[in-house]
């Protein structure tokens, strides 16, 4: 929950570090971005220590990492300094993830007990990017941008303190290679592909900025993708993605983060340069957005278990996607009344996204083994984090804020029915 909050806790005063800093709109998004670059980049790396070295003390490491650079941080005499330290955070996060699913597995091992954990850890996700908005305007109200790291600093300190007296001591696993060229083939190509998607909201498709590292990176994946044929122990074994279940549970994650990432920033920007509002007065009008998260988080482990993981994320995709399209109706024109015209779709949108988060988070993880329990977390955040990347910002590129919204209300819907033709054929 506390890496999706860091993710998630510049949208608000993402304008006063611009101000503050003098930052253009390129520099701003990828100061956005940064964090999620490293997290995602290095999460299939991380998935793959977890379960090589134990997630206990791949754990640690990683909130050692992720606690020095929040830390550093509000230190930040300058753009470059910030950006640095939000990398930073990245590199702890992508460590942390995977390894927290691998302590979860130890904590869980019975399925269905460990299905109802990853029910929960879904409904936690959406619900710290919530915070992170929610938290961060009242926190910069009060202080400054700045204050917005004492929530990770804290955090990443008690999980070190607590984390050898509450968690078990995962054991290491076999000891075998760690696939470092494909590791490095694929950090580098998903950080170098998703900065220039990026980029490509502030520069031409056909620019240097845009061009070069998204072809760079997509060049780097084919080549990962040809290394991990040849490899006797690859990073991401083919056969963990035969699973169409397991494919649809992480097109769902995906999906459903870009969704609600796009909701966070274009409307946490509509709301502070179009019509005004205060940080503070923005992160409430997110409010009933969290009300509603937290209300539906609650049925979706009782939903799951009487009515499946398959349903339960259709059901949620299309809720989401009834709540998107009436915030794409609403333009983000400043003119628009909040109760009547954005209100129902800050409702519905969490609703169905908490459903969805849930029970994607269960057929991303269904039927896999212990030491791959680092794998499959470092995949499932990969999806999460690649998922607003690339929908987000190839939207972006080729249509307004609305358009953007209407086509992800479209893809929310399409989802959810081939997971309900799935659920239907597996009867």
């Amino acid at each position: 929950m506390t890496l999706i909050f860091t993710l998630a806790a510049l949208a608000v005063p993402l304008p006063r570090i611009g101000a503050e800093f003098r930052l253009d709109r390129a520099d701003l998004i990828l100061l956005s971005a940064a964090y999620g670059l490293t997290f995602a980049g290095l999460l299939l790396l991380g998935g793959r220590l977890a379960d090589r070295f134990g997630g206990r003390r791949t754990l640690t490491a990683g909130l050692l990492v992720f606690g020095a650079a929040s830390a550093l941080a509000p230190l930040a005499p300058g753009y470059e300094a910030l950006l640095a330290a939000r990398f930073g955070q990245g590199v702890g996060a992508a460590l942390v993830a995977p390894a927290a699913m691998a302590v979860l597995r130890a904590l869980f091992p019975a399925p269905a007990t460990y299905g109802r954990a990853m029910a929960t850890w879904g409904g936690l996700s959406v619900l710290g990017a919530t915070a992170g908005n929610l938290l961060s305007g009242v926190i910069a109200a009060a202080s400054s941008w700045r204050g917005t790291f004492a929530v990770p600093v804290a955090v990443a300190l008690a999980a070190l303190l607590l984390a050898p007296r509450l968690l078990p001591a995962t054991p290491p696993g076999a000891d075998r290679s760690l696939d470092l060229p494909g590791a490095l083939l694929a950090t580098a190509g998903i950080t170098l592909a998703s900065s220039g998607l990026v980029l490509a909201d502030a520069h031409p498709w056909d620019s240097a900025p845009v061009l070069v590292p998204l072809l760079t990176g997509l060049a780097l994946l084919a080549a990962f993708t040809a290394v991990e044929r040849r490899t006797a122990d690859p990073l991401l074994p083919p056969d963990f993605l035969r699973d169409g279940r397991r494919l649809l549970g992480l097109a769902a994650i995906g999906l459903t983060a870009a969704g609600t990432a796009s909701v966070f920033i274009l409307l946490s920007l509509a709301l502070q340069e179009g019509s005004g509002w205060s940080a503070l007065l923005t992160s409430a009008a997110f409010v009933p957005f969290a009300v509603a998260l937290l209300a539906s988080g609650r049925l979706a482990g009782p939903l799951i278990g009487r009515y499946g993981a398959a349903r339960v994320t259709g059901a949620g995709l299309a809720t989401a996607a009834a709540g998107l399209g009436l915030l794409a109706a609403t333009g983000f024109d400043s003119s628009v009344p909040y109760v009547y015209g954005l209100l129902p779709g800050l409702l519905l949108l969490p609703a169905g996204g908490a459903l969805s988060f849930a029970g994607a988070a269960v057929l991303a993880t269904d039927g896999i083994p212990a030491h791959r329990a680092g794998l499959a977390g470092g995949v499932l955040n990969t999806a999460m984090e690649l998922g607003p990347t690339v929908l987000f910002a190839a939207l972006l590129t080729f249509g307004g804020d609305a358009v953007s919204l209407a086509a992800s209300a479209a893809l929310f819907a399409a989802l959810a029915v081939a997971l309900a033709t799935t659920t239907i054929r597996t009867k």
